[in-house]
């Protein structure tokens, strides 16, 4: 069990986030409890938490799972602003979900001032028949703004886990990166 309090546990800030009824919920919960939920009710914001070891080392996931619906964008700039880590989310039957990633990592950089965001991205609902948007094309998105690709399934579990993870450890090599950018800068006196 990790308590925040502990020198060498880390809580990370993690945001999901996105179009709507893509799964992003239904990730989350996954992540947490090991369950599919099957019906869709639309998210305002909902925040969980949950202790992971990721690498042999113990952390809290502070997860921000928030609306994806149109007429909550105005909330968007304010909880990315507290993110650390995020999951762009999109369904793989659904072809302007995928669309709508350009726009909102863009959004993601504007708010954070920076291209140096740990960001995944996701194609949600890999268990699904009706595929638009195959794995090449998330590859090469993913490539395109320099993010890893997880395809996964909410309703199987696959990749679930590895795909929060792996945002922990986009954040991991951020701040390690940061540390020796300090370390290696002299000051002239």
């Amino acid at each position: 069990m990790c308590y925040i309090f502990k020198i060498d546990c880390k809580m990370y800030n993690l945001i999901c986030n996105l179009a709507g009824a893509v799964g992003k919920s239904a990730l989350t919960i996954q992540l947490l409890k090991n369950e599919f939920v099957e019906e869709y009710d639309p998210t305002i914001e909902d925040s969980y938490r949950k202790d992971a070891i990721i690498d042999n080392k113990e952390c809290i996931l502070d997860i921000l799972d928030t609306a994806g619906q149109e007429e909550y964008s105005a909330m968007r700039d304010t909880y990315m602003r507290t993110g650390q880590g995020f999951l762009c989310v999109f369904a793989v039957d659904d072809i302007k979900s995928f669309q709508d990633i350009s726009d909102f990592r863009n959004q993601i950089v504007r708010v954070k001032d920076t291209d140096d965001v740990p960001m995944i991205l996701v194609g949600n609902k890999i268990d699904l028949e009706s595929r638009n948007i195959d794995n090449d094309k998330g590859e090469k998105l993913a490539d395109l703004f320099g993010m890893k690709y997880i395809p996964t399934s909410a309703k199987t579990g696959e990749n679930v886990h590895e795909a929060f993870f792996n945002v922990v450890r986009e954040i991991r090599i951020q701040i390690a990166e940061k540390k020796m950018m300090k370390k290696g800068k002299c000051t002239v006196v």
